[in-house]
């Protein structure tokens, strides 16, 4: 079991997919300098900036764990949203650089060499990409790592990149047509250009405080609808991570003891961890006797 959940933690999938990477990296650059293929090579490239980019996942999510303290009161869950939109910037160069490199091939002739060499390497790169996916799915879904999310979109475009690198090797060494191989440069760098920008925009909206899901944010609702309270206001959330903040203001009856709103409210909050239990939730209520409106009144009347 312990191992189970060791296999199954951010820091543990970042170290995973950095081996991985390097690996595929390796094989992928060989392939790319002996053919000459633009797609392997840039497929190789994206593979060396995956290594480059799981290390300092691993350092992030190292940082983002440690508790809060005199100087992060709210600790440095933030990091893993740093760490993603430097991920995503990382992935956008890339896919500029393999946009590049294919307009220069497709402008100039040239030949690829050694295909059964290349086919054998992104066959393998295939299999070991399909399988880093799968196994990063099912972290980013216990753990709901917004670095381990932004790594399976990552691994995604990967995946895909390196199927269609495949299959236009197989067209070339069918056809011989091996302007091909610069054409699908072009496709996938306009695939991964725009990618990088969907995982840039999530984390910097995280970065700026967004609120949570609406959908989840109508359940927190309706469980304070519910609650045996008279009203509730100044209802804020933002998500950071798996961990989401929310504030509320709970209006009870002002002769009800100290006592039983704190037991009320108590019961409020599991209700609420309750809707997802995969996430970690901060509550802050305010207990008030009145509404912010109505205490507005009543110090008005007071003072008359």
């Amino acid at each position: 079991m312990f191992y189970k959940n060791l296999t199954h933690t951010p820091k543990y999938a970042t170290l995973i997919a950095t081996f991985t990477a390097l690996c595929l990296a390796v094989g992928k650059l060989i392939a790319g300098i002996v053919s000459g293929s633009v797609a392997v090579l840039a497929s190789a490239i994206d593979s060396l900036l995956d290594v480059g980019i799981s290390i300092f996942n691993f350092f992030a999510l190292k940082k983002s764990e440690k508790p809060a303290n005199s100087r992060f009161n709210y600790g440095l869950g933030k990091l893993e949203s740093l760490a993603a939109t430097f991920e995503g910037l990382v992935i956008a160069l890339s896919g500029v650089y393999i946009f590049y490199t294919s307009c220069v091939k497709i402008i100039s002739s040239h030949e690829i060499e050694s295909l059964q060499y290349s086919l054998g390497v992104m066959i393998l790169s295939f299999c070991a990409t399909f399988c880093l996916v799968w196994y990063l799915q099912k972290v980013a879904k216990r753990t709901n790592s917004q670095v381990i999310k932004a790594d399976v979109m990552h691994y995604k475009v990967d995946l895909l990149s390196n199927g269609a690198v495949l299959c236009s090797l197989l067209v070339i060494s069918i056809s011989g047509f091996d302007k091909l191989d610069a054409i699908l440069g072009l496709v996938i760098a306009v695939y991964i250009m725009l990618s990088a920008f969907r995982l840039i925009r999530e984390s910097v909206l995280l970065l700026l405080d967004r609120a949570i899901d609406p959908h989840i944010f109508a359940r927190v609702q309706e469980v304070l609808a519910n609650a045996p309270i008279t009203s509730y206001h100044a209802l804020r959330t933002r998500i950071v991570g798996n961990i989401i903040f929310v504030d509320v203001h709970l209006v009870f009856h002002p002769g009800i003891t100290l006592l039983e709103a704190h037991r009320i409210c108590n019961t409020i909050e599991e209700r609420i961890r309750a809707l997802d239990t995969s996430l970690v939730w901060e509550i802050n209520a305010h207990l008030d006797p009145y509404d912010d409106s109505e205490f507005d009144v009543i110090l008005r009347q007071g003072k008359e």
